[in-house]
């Protein structure tokens, strides 16, 4: 037993360092399991839950991690989340979940890509406390987004 806990104190580096060297946005491991992917924003994390992965107690990596994808997390029930870029909105929903966190860069919040603004994503769940609501408002503005040409 004890060696799990010592296998599992090292995720988190070992999680960072393959999410550079092979260039995704996120991956999740639960023991042997491991899903990786090069998506971005959100769009793993969706389609996993939509899958219904087991992620229960897994360990993430993710590029960057705001409000949004910090209540995914939640939702999905992971137990710790390394985040090269991480809001102060996400790190309290993480710590505020019991969930473990690490960073490389603590930003005040997350932008859109064009740089001009609230990423949209956020913005859907500022006022969201709720994994579940959270996940059917990001859902939602997810398809709002594929529709808008």
């Amino acid at each position: 037993m004890s060696e799990v806990k010592s296998v599992h104190a090292d995720m988190l580096p070992l999680l960072r360092a393959r999410l550079e060297r092979e260039g995704l946005t996120c991956i999740l491991q639960k023991g042997d399991a491991v899903l990786t992917s090069t998506q971005r924003g959100i769009r793993p994390l969706l389609e996993w839950i939509g899958a219904n992965a087991d992620t229960a107690g897994a360990s993430a990596a993710d590029r960057i991690v705001g409000r949004a994808a910090a209540l995914l997390y939640v939702y999905m029930g992971v137990k710790e989340v390394y985040a090269e870029v991480l809001s102060e909105g996400g790190l309290a929903v993480l710590g505020g979940s019991g969930i473990r966190a690490e960073y490389g860069v603590l930003t005040p919040r997350i932008i859109n890509r064009a740089g001009t603004g609230i990423c949209p994503m956020e913005q859907a769940v500022l006022a969201v406390t709720d994994p579940a609501e959270a996940l059917a408002a990001l859902r939602a503005r997810a398809q709002e987004l594929r529709s808008t040409p």
